[in-house]
């Protein structure tokens, strides 16, 4: 069996590779967490890349139930067809559309699933998913057909750690915590984005960077992805290197919310 190395385009240290290749092993979900911006959601395109496999991505909102994974029933069309005579409404399997996870169980080669910030659902959510993705399989109540999966997908799941996950959810998952990247692993992130960039752009950005997310009255401390914005932003407007890290230019390309910025420009004048 293959094993995830990493890819051309993401930086994983080894723990995080063992813990993919443990999941895989073990044929079950692996559950990342991390701070927002720390990789996650790339974590499975990655390994998607990495392993030849397609990427099926099921994006969780506030309002998402656990059965639209699994299948909608069409019942409005299958009305509709009824009256105006469109299409043989005896057939109910016309009406069936398969979710993510059943698109997942279906497919005729082994995917990578991505169930991406499962914590925005209800408490409930993750209770629900069990038998299905212990069992690797679903019921269609409508035409009391029981779908099983042909490949089991390799399953990731990404929480940002919003609200607690239940503890029977949690026991058939294999868990790693993305720690925010050290200096010197950010550094090999952004030679992998931008090649050779230059050293002393680099070295400024992140002393200003690092500065800002050790403050104690910052919000919402910038990302990974926040601080490769920064550094493009940097280069395509030819900033003085020099003034990086005392000015902090395009500082809302780091920064989100007004206090943060109010507070990080306090800093700034009393350097």
């Amino acid at each position: 069996m293959k094993k995830f190395r990493g890819s051309s385009d993401y930086v994983a240290s080894q723990e995080l590779m063992n813990a993919v290749n443990v999941a895989i092993q073990l044929q079950k979900p692996l559950l990342i967490k991390g701070e927002p911006g720390t990789g996650k959601t790339m974590l499975a395109q990655s390994i998607a890349e990495s392993m030849d496999m397609p990427l099926i991505i099921w994006s969780i909102k506030s309002t998402t139930k656990a059965h639209e994974g699994l299948y909608m029933y069409d019942t409005v069309q299958r009305l509709y067809d009824s009256q105006f005579g469109e299409g043989d409404v005896s057939d109910i399997k016309q009406y069936i559309k398969l979710g993510k996870l059943g698109e997942a169980f279906t497919s005729d080669e082994q995917v990578v699933l991505l169930i991406d910030e499962i914590d925005k659902a209800d408490l409930e959510f993750p209770n629900d998913l069990l038998w299905e993705l212990d069992r690797m399989e679903f019921f269609i109540n409508e035409t009391k057909e029981t779908i099983k999966t042909k490949h089991r997908p390799i399953v990731i799941i990404t929480s940002n750690a919003e609200k607690e996950l239940p503890d029977a959810f949690l026991r058939r998952c294999i868990f790693h915590y993305i720690e925010f990247p050290t200096e010197d692993k950010m550094r090999e992130i952004i030679k992998v984005h931008f090649g050779n960039v230059d050293k002393k752009l680099v070295d400024e950005a992140l002393k200003a960077f690092y500065d800002i997310r050790h403050m104690r009255d910052i919000q919402k401390k910038p990302s990974t992805s926040e601080l490769l914005d920064w550094i493009q932003a940097l280069q395509i407007a030819g900033c003085d290197v020099k003034k990086i890290a005392d000015e902090i230019p395009y500082m809302g390309v780091l920064l989100k919310k007004n206090q943060d910025i109010e507070t990080a420009q306090a800093y700034r004048f009393r350097r």
